[in-house]
């Protein structure tokens, strides 16, 4: 369903830095930093699995390790710098919730401004439309702009958009922590629902206990590599040890 092919993904540190205006006018006036080499950082190396139909797979590491980029990869919003990535099916990618709202618009507009950008026709949106405000509790908030809206606000209505659909394959990074706890155990249930319903998932969480409740595999990323990958439970506790070591 998902398979990885020595993918690298490069990213260049000094690219934004080099675009400035600020910048432009102090290359100008010293000339020798035009000169300098240009500072790569490589957020994943030779990365290589599969994931079969059906499989629930989790991704453990420190922070900076990598696990979002590889989720942006598979979901194709990245381009590996090196590699090939294969993937069978519908992908619905849950990494940067909200991303696709306006502020400026209300929680009504917003369900079908974001829902065009996930591919929803307009048809499908009004069908789907008391199901999304039900599940997201914000009835009595569809008019009012999203700039009002609480961080865990915007997250319920993000998350409750994006999981109106059964995907063919989930990518989900860290939406189970959005919202108050009732919201999270609701999210948390609707997630083993698809998963029942045979939606391949790659999930990454820095919660152990969620990866081992959810996960038949787990992949361990550190500085861009992969470590290990086999079952939940075993490398999870591998991965605790080494933490705790540190």
């Amino acid at each position: 369903m998902i398979e990885l092919e020595d993918v690298t993904m490069k990213f260049n540190l000094g690219i934004e830095k080099n675009f400035s205006i600020k910048q432009a006018f102090v290359n100008f006036f010293n000339p020798k930093h035009k000169k300098q080499k240009k500072e790569y950082f490589n957020a994943l190396k030779n990365i290589s699995f599969n994931v079969k139909k059906g499989e629930v797979v989790g991704l453990i590491g420190s922070n900076g390790a990598g696990k979002s980029t590889l989720l942006k990869v598979v979901s194709g919003v990245m381009k590996p710098t090196q590699g090939k990535v294969t993937v069978h099916g519908a992908i619905s990618p849950m990494i940067e919730l909200g991303a696709g709202f306006d502020m400026e618009l209300t929680a009504r507009e917003n369900i079908y401004l974001n829902g065009s950008i996930l591919g929803y026709s307009k048809k499908f949106i009004d069908e789907k439309f008391n199901d999304i405000v039900e599940f997201s509790e914000l009835r009595d908030f569809l008019d009012v702009p999203i700039k009002n809206f609480s961080s865990g606000m915007t997250a319920k209505l993000a998350f409750s958009i994006a999981t109106v659909v059964d995907p063919e394959i989930l990518i989900v990074d860290e939406i189970l922590s959005v919202g108050d706890i009732k919201f999270q155990e609701k999210s948390k249930n609707k997630m083993l629902e698809m998963i029942k319903g045979g939606t391949t998932v790659l999930y990454v969480s820095h919660s152990l206990q969620s990866i081992k409740e959810l996960c038949d595999k787990v992949i361990w990323i550190e500085h861009g590599v992969m470590i290990k990958m086999g079952d939940a439970k075993k490398i999870c506790e591998e991965y605790y040890e080494h933490q705790m070591q540190k």
